[in-house]
C-alpha cells in the first residue's frame, strides 16, 4: 500500500510540476527590497463590448463518448463517472469580435478542478494547477479568423484535490470547470495589475489611498504612457482626480510598476453596518489619449490588532459569523450568481456580520456581493487537513517534506491576487484544521510580504494537546469550545478566533430524521454561549459550523456529503436554528425582558447595542401596544448600555417592539407582556360514574368512556359515543439518546447517505398491575396501582375529575432497565391515525418567532405524513416550506417536540380529541407509528445527542440508572 501511494504522490507531483508554466507572471516589489512573482490577473474591463463569457453548453470527451456539459459545473453532478487519473476534455467553438483585432485576447477561468491543461486551436496556452482560484493566458498569439476552437483537458483528484481534501470532503469526486469563463480584450499596452489599499490617520479621519499599478507594453513598439485616477462617490461628485505621466518610456516587452498615495480627506469609511463604496476609474493614457479605462468598487477600511482584540477603522469589532461552502444539492460546488447573493443576504439578515470561506476561496460574485451588503469575511485557501487524522494520506506522506510547499504557497497567493481589493476581506486564513510545520512558517512569511495589510488566521487548536504546534498566525484558532472556551481567550496575547463553534446536529442523523424538534434547541444554548464570547475581551467572535446544508443530489439517485448541518438547507429556506442564530447574533440586545419596569408611565427597557461601528440612532425602533404606536429615538453608542423608554397606560397589556437594522431588515423584536395570563377555566361535566366487570373498569366522564384494564392497568380505550379516541395509555415510556449516524463508512466520519430512516418507540412493555385501589368522591374516581413491566416497576394513579380532566400520576424505579441516558421519558399516549392535527401552546425561550419556524410558541400542524424512499427526495427541489417537509412520521412541523408546553392538543376532522394541560415543564412529540398516532408527553428532554456541541448545548444530559422517576400529566377528551 505504501508504494502505491508512493507511485500516486510521484505522478501527482510530476503532473503538477508544470504548474502555471504557459501563465505569465508579473514580479512585484515588496517589504525588505524583496521582489515577489504572482500570477497575473489583469482587470477585466466593465465595458460589455470588450468581453465574452463562454458559459453554458459545451462537449464533454471522455474516451470514445462526446457528451454536451454545462459550464460551468461539476461534471459528477451531471451524470459522468471520471476516474482517478483519467483525462477528460472540454470543448467548444468562439469567434473573435473583428474590433478586437490588433490587441491582447485574455482567457480567464474563475476555477477548475483541478488540474488543467487549456489549448486553443491545437496550441497549449496555460496549465494549471488547483480548483478554486482563477487563472488566465494570453491567447492572441494562437486565433485566427473564424471558429477558434477551445478545449481544456481536465484531471480530478491531482496533488491539489488531495491538499484540500475537495473530492474527500465532498464525498464524491469535484471536478470540472467549477466557475465562469471569461474572454476579455486588453490594447497590447495595458495595465495587468492594479492593487488598492487604504489607511487612516491616528483619529481615524482622513486617509491614504495607496494605488500600485503594473503596467506592460505587450507591444513591439516603445511609447510614453501615463495613468489617471478618478474617485467618485455613490452620487458622483469627484472626490480625487489626478493624471500623471510616468518617468520613462515603456519599451517593447517592458513591464514597470506605479505606486502612488493619495491623500483623501475625511472619506466614508467602509465597515459592515455602513459598508460605503466609492468608484474608482483607472485609465492608461498613450500620447494623452485613454486607451484603457477600469471601474472598480473600493472601500475605505483599515484592520489592525491591538493586544488581543481586532479593530476595523479603529473600532473593535465582534465576529458574528457562519462557515459557508459553496454548494447546491443539485449542482453541487458550482452554483449561480444568484444564489451567491441570495447567500450572502440570508446570512446578513440573519444578523451574521462575518462569513468563513470554509474550505476554500469564494467566488468574485460573493465577494461583491459582500462589499455591497457589508460581510466581513476570512477568506480560506484551499488547503485541509494536512497531517490531520481526517486524510488518510498524511498516514505515508510527510507533512513536512518541501515538496508540498509550492502548491501551499500557491494556494494562499494565488488566492490573495484575486480577491486583495475586496474591503470585505479582512482575514487571510492559511489553511483548515493542519498541523502547523516549518512549511507553513514559510507560507506565512510569503503571505505577508504580499499584503501586510490583514492579519492572518491558521485554523488549528491554540490550547490543549491536540493539533496544537505552535502557530505563529497573527489570529490564534479554536475549534468547538465549550460554554468555558471564551473565558479563556482572555488568557492568550493574540486574539482568538473560534473559526468553528456551536456545531449544528448533523451526526446523530437517525435522531433528527426521528424528531427535527431537535433543532429547535439549537438557539437558547447559543444566545448563551454567544453572550459570554460578547463580554470576554480576547474573543473576536466565531463562526457557526456550519452555514448550509452540505448535501448532494447525484443524477444517479445517490445522496452524498456531510448532509444537513446549516441553518439553511441546499435549496435556500430556513431551518429552526436560523432563528436562532438571528436572536444569538442580535445586535440590540434588551436585556430586562423578566424585570419589567414602569416609571412614570413609561417601560423602561435597558438595551444593549452590540453593533460595532453605530449608534442606535441610525437603528429604526418602533414600538406597537393594545392601545398605541409610534417610535423611540435612542443615541446609545455602540458597545454601551442604555434604557429605552416606552410610553404605558393602565390599559396597556403588552408592547411589541421592533428594532430595524439600518440594511432595512428587523435585527430584533421582542413582544412584552404586561398583564397576568388568564388560568383556563373548565366547566364540570354532567356526570362521573363507575362501572367493573371481572376484566376492566368503565370511567364514564360525560360523554366519554374510558376502560382500564385490570390485569395491564392501563387505559385500553376511551370513546365518546362510539367513536375511538384513544387506542391506549397514558404508558411509561424512555426514549433512548441515539448518535447513530446512520451513513456509509468515510475516513473522517459517516457520509450522509440515502437510507437513514426514522426511529420507532415504544412505551415499556407492560406485564401486570397489582393491588388495585379504585375510590369514589364527589369530586373524582381515583384508581391506584402497582405496574410491573418487562424490565422495572412502578405505580400509577388515575384521577378522573369533574371538571372533566384526567391526571395520571407515576412512579417507575429503573434499576433494571437497559436504557441509561435517555433523550425524553413521559406518558405515551396511542391514537387512531384520523387525529392528525396538532395544536399547542407553549412557553417560548423567546417573545416572537418566525411564523415558518417549528419551534414558534403557538400553532396548528398537519400530520401530512409521506413515505419517501430516502432521507430525502432525490433530485427533486422542494415546492414547501423546510416546517412542512414530510416523512412517514408526518411532517417536520407535526412531529416535532414542543418544549415548555401550556398545552398540546390533538384533533380529528370532527373536532374531537385530546388536550393536554401542563405548566410549562413538560414537553410533547407526536408522530404516526404502525398505524396509529403516539403522543408522548415527557417530562425530560434534552437536546439530543450531537456529538460536536458541548456545554452549554448538553448540559441538560442526564443518567437515570438506578433512580425513581415521578412525573404526571393531565389531559382532557371530547
Amino acid at each position: 500500500m505504501k508504494t502505491l501511494y508512493n507511485i500516486i504522490f510521484v505522478s501527482l507531483f510530476c503532473l503538477a510540476n508544470s504548474v502555471s508554466g504557459q501563465i505569465q507572471k508579473i514580479a512585484f516589489p515588496v517589504a525588505g527590497n524583496k521582489n515577489i512573482e504572482i500570477a497575473r490577473l489583469s482587470p477585466v474591463p466593465a465595458d460589455k463590448t470588450l468581453k465574452i463569457y463562454l458559459n453554458g453548453e459545451w462537449r464533454f470527451k471522455q474516451g470514445t463518448k462526446n457528451t454536451p456539459i454545462q459550464v460551468p459545473g461539476e461534471w459528477a453532478m451531471q451524470g459522468h463517472n471520471v476516474a482517478a487519473g483519467e483525462t477528460v476534455t472540454y470543448s467548444r467553438s468562439f469567434t473573435i469580435p473583428g474590433s478586437w483585432k490588433s490587441k491582447r485576447v485574455k482567457l480567464k477561468f474563475d476555477g477548475v478542478s483541478s488540474h488543467a491543461l487549456v489549448k486553443v486551436n491545437g496550441n497549449k496556452v496555460a496549465e494549471h494547477e488547483g480548483s478554486f482560484v482563477p487563472f488566465e493566458s494570453d491567447v492572441t498569439d494562437f486565433l485566427k479568423s473564424g471558429d477558434n476552437i477551445l478545449e481544456v483537458e481536465v484531471q480530478a483528484l491531482t496533488i491539489s484535490d488531495i491538499l484540500a481534501c475537495t473530492s474527500q470532503y465532498a464525498a464524491h469526486t469535484v471536478g470540472g470547470i467549477l466557475r465562469k469563463v471569461t474572454l476579455f480584450v486588453l490594447p497590447e499596452i495595458n495595465i495587468a495589475d492594479l492593487t488598492v489599499s487604504t489607511s487612516f490617520d491616528a483619529n481615524y479621519k482622513n486617509s491614504t489611498l495607496k494605488l500600485k499599478a503594473k503596467l506592460i507594453n505587450e507591444s513591439k513598439m516603445n511609447s510614453t504612457v501615463g495613468l489617471r485616477y478618478l474617485l467618485t462617490d455613490k452620487e458622483g461628485k469627484v472626490i480625487l482626480n489626478k493624471a500623471f505621466p510616468l518617468n520613462k518610456a515603456l519599451t517593447a516587452g517592458e513591464s514597470i510598476v506605479s505606486e502612488k498615495s493619495f491623500f483623501v480627506k475625511n472619506p466614508r469609511q467602509w465597515n459592515t453596518e455602513r459598508p460605503y463604496l466609492y468608484n474608482l476609474t483607472t485609465e492608461l493614457l498613450i500620447d494623452g489619449k485613454v486607451t484603457q479605462q477600469n471601474n472598480q468598487k473600493i472601500g475605505f477600511r483599515q484592520v489592525e490588532i491591538k493586544g488581543n482584540q481586532l479593530f476595523v477603522n479603529g473600532s473593535v469589532v465582534k465576529l458574528r459569523g457562519v462557515n459557508r461552502h459553496s454548494v447546491h444539492p443539485l449542482t453541487g460546488r458550482t452554483i449561480s450568481k444568484e444564489l451567491e447573493i441570495k447567500d450572502a443576504e440570508l446570512f446578513k439578515q440573519a444578523n451574521c456580520n462575518y462569513i468563513r470561506t470554509s474550505h476554500y476561496p469564494p467566488s468574485e460574485e460573493f465577494l461583491e456581493e459582500a462589499d455591497k451588503i457589508g460581510l466581513f469575511v476570512e477568506n480560506e485557501s484551499s488547503l485541509t487537513w494536512i497531517q490531520h487524522h481526517a486524510s488518510p494520506m498524511w498516514k505515508l506522506w510527510n507533512y513536512k517534506d518541501e515538496k508540498f510547499l509550492p502548491y501551499m504557497i500557491s494556494a494562499n497567493l494565488e488566492k490573495m491576487q484575486a480577491s486583495k481589493n475586496h474591503p470585505s476581506v479582512i482575514i487571510w486564513s492559511l489553511g483548515n484544521e493542519s498541523m502547523w510545520s516549518p512549511l507553513w512558517k514559510k507560507v506565512l512569511d510569503k503571505v505577508k510580504e504580499f499584503d501586510d495589510t490583514r492579519p492572518t488566521s491558521f485554523h488549528d487548536q491554540c490550547w490543549g494537546g491536540f493539533n496544537n504546534a505552535g502557530s505563529k498566525a497573527d489570529i490564534a484558532n479554536y475549534h468547538y469550545p465549550g460554554i468555558n472556551g471564551p473565558a479563556a481567550t482572555d488568557t492568550m496575547s493574540r486574539p482568538t478566533l473560534f473559526g468553528e463553534y456551536a456545531h449544528i446536529s448533523t451526526y446523530n442523523r437517525r435522531e433528527l430524521v426521528t424528531d427535527p424538534g431537535i433543532r429547535s434547541a439549537y438557539g437558547p444554548p447559543l444566545v448563551k454561549m454567544y453572550d459570554s464570547i460578547y463580554y470576554h475581551k480576547g474573543n473576536v467572535g466565531g463562526a457557526i459550523w456550519s452555514g448550509i446544508d452540505d448535501t448532494f443530489h447525484l443524477p444517479n439517485g445517490t445522496i452524498v456529503g456531510y448532509g444537513p448541518w446549516g441553518p439553511i438547507d441546499g435549496w435556500r429556506r430556513l431551518k429552526p436554528e436560523y432563528w436562532g442564530m438571528k436572536k444569538a447574533y442580535a445586535p440590540v440586545v434588551v436585556q430586562n425582558l423578566n424585570e419589567r419596569k414602569i416609571q412614570n408611565n413609561h417601560l423602561m427597557l435597558e438595551v444593549e447595542n452590540r453593533y460595532d461601528f453605530i449608534s442606535l440612532k441610525d437603528v429604526s425602533i418602533a414600538y406597537k401596544t393594545n392601545n398605541d404606536e409610534g417610535e423611540v429615538k435612542s443615541f446609545i453608542g455602540p458597545h454601551k448600555s442604555g434604557f429605552l423608554k416606552i410610553p404605558v397606560n393602565k390599559q396597556t397589556t403588552e408592547v411589541y417592539i421592533t428594532f430595524k437594522d439600518p440594511a432595512g431588515f428587523i435585527a430584533n423584536e421582542e413582544r412584552i407582556g404586561l398583564s397576568k395570563t388568564p388560568v383556563m377555566q373548565y366547566e364540570p361535566v354532567a356526570s362521573l360514574l363507575m362501572k367493573e366487570n371481572a376484566g376492566a373498569y368503565f370511567v364514564e366522564q360525560g360523554e366519554i368512556t374510558y376502560t382500564i384494564d385490570k390485569r395491564t392497568g392501563l387505559i385500553s380505550k376511551a370513546e365518546s359515543h362510539g367513536e375511538r379516541i384513544l387506542e391506549q395509555g397514558p404508558v411509561f415510556c424512555v426514549i433512548p439518546m441515539n448518535s447513530e449516524d446512520g451513513g456509509k463508512p468515510n475516513v473522517a466520519g459517516e457520509t450522509y447517505q440515502n437510507n437513514i430512516y426514522p426511529l420507532k418507540n415504544y412505551p415499556l412493555y407492560t406485564l401486570f398491575a397489582k393491588n388495585i385501589v379504585a375510590q369514589e368522591s364527589d369530586d373524582a374516581i381515583v384508581i391506584t396501582m402497582e405496574t410491573s413491566y418487562s424490565n422495572a416497576s412502578g405505580n400509577i394513579k388515575y384521577s378522573f375529575m369533574k371538571n372533566g380532566n384526567v391526571k395520571v400520576d407515576y412512579s417507575v424505579k429503573t434499576n433494571n432497565l437497559t436504557i441509561s441516558n435517555p433523550y425524553q421519558y413521559g406518558m405515551l399516549f396511542q391514537l387512531p391515525r384520523e387525529f392528525d392535527e396538532l395544536n399547542w401552546k407553549r412557553r417560548g425561550d423567546f417573545t416572537v418567532y418566525s411564523p415558518d419556524d417549528i419551534s414558534r410558541d403557538n400553532g396548528t400542524a398537519k400530520l401530512n405524513a409521506k413515505w419517501i424512499s430516502s432521507v430525502e427526495e432525490p433530485g427533486k427541489m422542494p415546492a414547501i416550506l423546510w416546517k412542512d417537509d414530510a416523512n412517514e412520521l408526518g411532517s417536520n412541523d407535526f412531529r416535532s417536540t414542543k418544549q415548555h408546553i401550556v398545552y398540546a392538543e390533538l384533533k380529528n376532522r370532527n373536532n374531537k380529541g385530546i388536550k393536554v394541560l401542563s405548566d410549562e415543564t413538560q414537553s410533547s412529540r407526536s408522530w404516526l407509528q404502525d398505524g396509529n398516532i403516539q403522543f408522548l408527553i415527557a417530562d425530560y428532554s434534552n437536546n439530543g445527542s450531537e456529538p460536536f456541541y458541548g456545554s452549554p448545548f448538553t448540559d441538560q444530559s442526564v443518567s437515570i440508572k438506578d433512580k425513581q422517576l415521578k412525573g404526571s400529566v393531565t389531559f382532557r377528551l371530547r
